[in-house]
């Protein structure tokens, strides 16, 4: 069986892996940076909790509404979470996203990986996505 694509990203943060924590975790950060730049109507809910269940929406720059959701299967706070990811639209297109953080000095190495995608399409899609978010993400802590 051959393997199916994945991706691997990294950023350095300005903030400590709490607060990086935090912006994954609590609905409310996780709306100031989700999606595109410029996304509109941001959504987000969060059971975080192995088994627990995360969603989050947002309107793109396409006018599209994108909805992914998935279950939490590993939670260590300030560390790691693991969980499933699946869009609304491609349900069966289930793929897993890893982060990790780790601290570095007054800041944190967030390494995103995003594995089992169905396609190398969807693999490229999402490393432009998951780009996209994580400038998002740094600006946040800038």
């Amino acid at each position: 069986m051959a393997a199916k694509p994945s991706l691997t990203l990294k950023r350095r943060l300005k903030a400590p892996p709490e607060k990086v924590y935090q912006a994954w975790t609590v609905p409310e950060k996780m709306t100031a940076w989700w999606g595109a730049a410029n996304a509109a109507s941001r959504t987000a809910e969060t059971d975080v909790r192995v088994g627990g269940r995360f969603h989050v929406g947002f309107r793109g720059n396409d006018g599209g509404q994108h909805d992914v959701s998935g279950i939490y299967r590993e939670v260590v706070p300030g560390k790691r979470l693991v969980f499933s990811w699946a869009w609304r639209t491609t349900p069966e297109r289930e793929s897993q996203v890893t982060i990790d953080l780790k601290a570095d000095g007054d800041g944190t190495i967030l390494t995103l990986t995003h594995e089992q995608f169905f396609d190398d399409k969807a693999r490229d899609d999402h490393g432009r996505g998951w780009g996209l978010a994580l400038d998002n993400l740094e600006a946040l802590f800038a």
